[in-house]
């Protein structure tokens, strides 16, 4: 059966999720996580890939970005996936797909919409059971946000302000407000 066309609107936001094959845990290991961000980081620098939010599992991944219409979306997917299922067949001496099938694009509405699904992924580790707080889980945007590296930035902490229509030097406060309401809610 053909798969279906994928296409992506300039200067919307999307949701993309990505799967290891068959679900399975091939990004257990800490070492293939910061891989995979490593590879966000040089899309990022090579395509000007807008990333807003990510985080990393054992068995997936979550990026929020912004599509600025210079097909960066789709050529940063393809080279993060590659290079990381690439390298993780070649240590562990496998053949095979890595990843599940095509990465899943959803838009995701700016203000309400995009500051539910900016706190869902920041949960992601916390809902799994996995941490009590985002700031345990080290392969995710949460602390690019809290404390601003001085180097090797992948957020746009300024296109995330401006989307979420706060003052940049507000993201940390209001993330954490975020969270905590959706925390004490659940």
């Amino acid at each position: 059966m053909p798969r279906a066309h994928r296409f992506h609107l300039p200067g919307r936001v999307y949701h993309i999720t990505d799967r290891c094959h068959r679900k399975q845990f091939l990004l257990k290991f800490a070492r293939d996580r910061r891989a995979w961000v490593r590879w966000l980081y040089r899309s990022r620098q090579r395509f000007a890939l807008c990333v807003l939010n990510y985080q990393v599992t054992s068995n997936h991944a979550h990026l929020l970005v912004h599509d600025r219409g210079g097909g960066e979306v789709a050529r940063s997917m393809q080279l993060m996936a590659g290079c990381t299922g690439r390298a993780y067949n070649a240590r562990k001496q496998r053949r095979g797909a890595f990843w599940e099938d095509f990465y899943h694009a959803t838009v995701v509405d700016t203000e309400e919409h995009l500051a539910r699904c900016f706190t869902y992924i920041d949960l992601n580790m916390v809902r799994a059971g996995v941490v009590d707080h985002p700031s345990q889980w080290p392969h995710c945007g949460y602390h690019e946000i809290q404390n601003p590296p001085q180097r090797y930035r992948i957020i746009d902490r300024a296109a995330l302000a401006a989307l979420l229509e706060v003052e940049e030097d507000q993201l940390a406060r209001v993330q954490n407000e975020w969270i905590d309401a959706t925390l004490l809610a659940g």
